[in-house]
């Protein structure tokens, strides 16, 4: 689904996601990984800048201390997944998107 509602766009049902997964989408041309952990949504950029490949989506959820963050399933540098920051490069940021759950509906702002 791809409709527009107050310039956030609709990806999928909440229902669509597991718990502890992540998912791609495209949106606006750019593959997003999608995360549910927890019951919280959780959106970046699929692209991994180490490995030069979109496999974001298909990494390792873990946590250290109050971060959960994702690690790269190619050479497991871990992201936080709310802010997009590269733990083990403070250099490195990948983009976070704002996402919501609306009306049983995961949404990425437009």
């Amino acid at each position: 689904m791809t409709d527009t509602l107050d310039n956030w766009e609709t990806i999928c049902s909440v229902d669509t996601l597991v718990d502890g997964t992540g998912v791609c989408a495209l949106h606006n041309g750019e593959q997003v990984a999608i995360f549910k952990v927890r019951g919280e949504l959780y959106a970046l950029s699929n692209y991994d800048p180490f490995g030069k490949a979109n496999v974001l989506s298909r990494g390792l959820i873990g946590s250290e201390q109050d971060t959960i963050y994702i690690a790269s399933p190619l050479y497991k540098q871990r992201f936080s997944l709310s802010t997009g920051a590269c733990l083990d490069d403070p250099e490195t940021t990948i983009q976070q998107y704002q996402v919501r759950a609306h009306q049983d509906k995961v949404q990425l702002k437009v």
